[in-house]
């Protein structure tokens, strides 16, 4: 896969440690989600390494101070059901005050193009850096439509995080849209027959939810 200038690969020792858990086949559901919560969290201060900010005045015990924090309503994040709930509270333990919008899609059985069938995003999302969350990122479709979706509503500042993603996935999104930021926790090698990734973790919804 040749780079892109829009995409990110991690490949800090803590998020790779923690990848090796989440793949493992032995790993419940409790930690599995936390694992999730845990990469996001590691991954969102990157993500996040421009988000807006202002300089307020702060008194400490003993003087008066001008310090920067982040502003208020700058950001929403959208997660695509349904495993793109588990990242959310990654995101949240650093910026608890992000909005929250969700995208769901299905894939048709016919074309195998993915299809929206619930969209619910924040008021004034087209002013927000708006974050797209799902833990896999394999052909890219799914990923493709909910940035083509969040741009029909106005939106400009639009990134991507994914956790463990397949090379075509990521030429499709990185091609498709060059303007969108893309984080990934883990290039994975490929596909297989089914459009899982390989290695891979299996289905990340499943193993979130408890569900087969």
């Amino acid at each position: 896969m040749k780079n892109y200038e829009n995409v990110t690969i991690f490949n800090h020792p803590l998020i790779q440690h923690k990848i090796a858990m989440l793949r493992s086949k032995d790993t419940g559901m409790k930690d599995f989600r936390e694992l999730i919560e845990e990469i996001t969290a590691l991954m969102t201060f990157e993500c996040l390494k421009d988000v807006p900010t202002r300089q307020v005045m702060v008194t400490t015990p003993l003087e008066r101070t001008e310090q920067t924090i982040v502003i208020e309503n700058s950001v929403a994040v959208i997660p695509v059901l349904r495993a793109g709930l588990g990242m959310v509270n990654g995101v949240h333990m650093l910026f608890p005050t992000a909005k929250v919008g969700h995208i769901g899609m299905y894939r048709d059985e016919e074309t195998l193009e993915p299809k929206e069938y619930y969209c619910k995003l924040p008021d004034g999302i087209e002013d927000k850096i708006a974050i797209i969350l799902d833990p896999m990122l394999a052909t890219g479709g799914s990923a493709v439509a909910a940035i083509d979706l969040l741009k029909k509503q106005g939106v400009s500042d639009i990134r991507l995080m994914n956790i463990i993603a397949a090379p075509v996935g990521v030429e499709t999104v990185a091609t498709a849209h060059p303007d969108v930021k893309v984080f990934i926790a883990c290039l994975d090698r490929q596909l297989n027959e089914n459009g899982y990734i390989l290695p891979g973790l299996g289905d990340a919804g499943d193993r979130l939810f408890g569900t087969k």
